[in-house]
Parts: structure tokens; C-alpha cells; sequence
């Protein structure tokens, strides 16, 4: 089987969004379905606990070497999602791309041209792309 393109699924997005086909509407779906996502990642800390967030402050000095930084600065999380928790997390975030795609077809936004620009620019900005 062979993989889906963006476009496709932008494509498949736009037959199937029949009810919320406003923009308000796709907004605050895209918005609800996002809040979705963290709940589902913060379900899987408190309910579950196969992860943990072990947080505190980033211990980077501007001296460091690139690696070196990568070696210090963490993600704060412990542990992996159990195939519970990864299948409802996937399944959130499936539901936020879908908002995600409505939202893009309502405004005539190319996903595909959205991530090959993002891509470029994080090959010419490289580490300073999100600084």
C-alpha cells in the first residue's frame, strides 16, 4: 500500500467535512480537537503513568557545543506510551490533523507547499529556525 500524500488526505478531508464547513466552526473544532491532544497526553501521565514529566530549568550555557547541548537539554519526560495510550494520543492527533486539513482547504492553504516551506527554512535556519 502506498503512502498518502497530504494532498490526498486534504483532498479526502474535503469530501467528508459536511457539518462544519464554517470557518468559525473549523476553528474551534481545530482548537477543541488540540485541547483533545493534551488532555490525552496529560491522561496518560496521571491516569495511566506509563510516562512521567520530570521538569526543571534547562541547564544551558552559551559556551556549549551544539552537542553537548543536545546531551543536556531534555524533553522532561520518563518512560514511553503504552499501546494504550499511544493508540488514544494518535487518535487525538489524527483528529486535530483533520481540523487541521478543513481549516487549510476553507483558506485554499497547500499542505504539502506548508511543509516543504517549513522544511526549507529549517534547512536555511537551521538551530536558529525556533529560536
Amino acid at each position: 500500500m502506498s503512502s498518502l500524500t497530504l494532498k490526498q488526505f486534504q483532498d479526502q478531508v474535503s469530501e467528508l467535512l459536511l457539518r462544519h464547513r464554517s470557518l468559525l466552526d473549523v476553528l474551534s473544532k481545530f482548537q477543541q480537537s488540540g485541547a483533545a491532544a493534551n488532555r490525552s497526553v496529560v491522561k496518560s501521565i496521571t491516569e495511566c503513568g506509563c510516562i512521567q514529566v520530570n521538569a526543571a530549568k534547562q541547564e544551558y550555557h552559551p559556551e556549549m557545543t551544539l552537542n553537548e547541548a543536545k546531551d543536556v537539554l531534555g524533553t522532561h519526560v520518563s518512560g514511553h506510551l503504552c499501546e494504550q495510550c499511544i493508540e488514544v494520543v494518535s487518535s487525538e492527533l489524527g483528529r486535530n490533523l483533520f481540523y487541521m486539513s478543513a481549516l487549510s482547504n476553507i483558506l485554499d492553504v497547500n499542505l504539502e507547499q506548508v511543509v516543504e516551506n517549513e522544511s526549507k527554512k529549517c534547512t536555511t535556519l537551521g538551530l536558529f529556525n525556533m529560536s
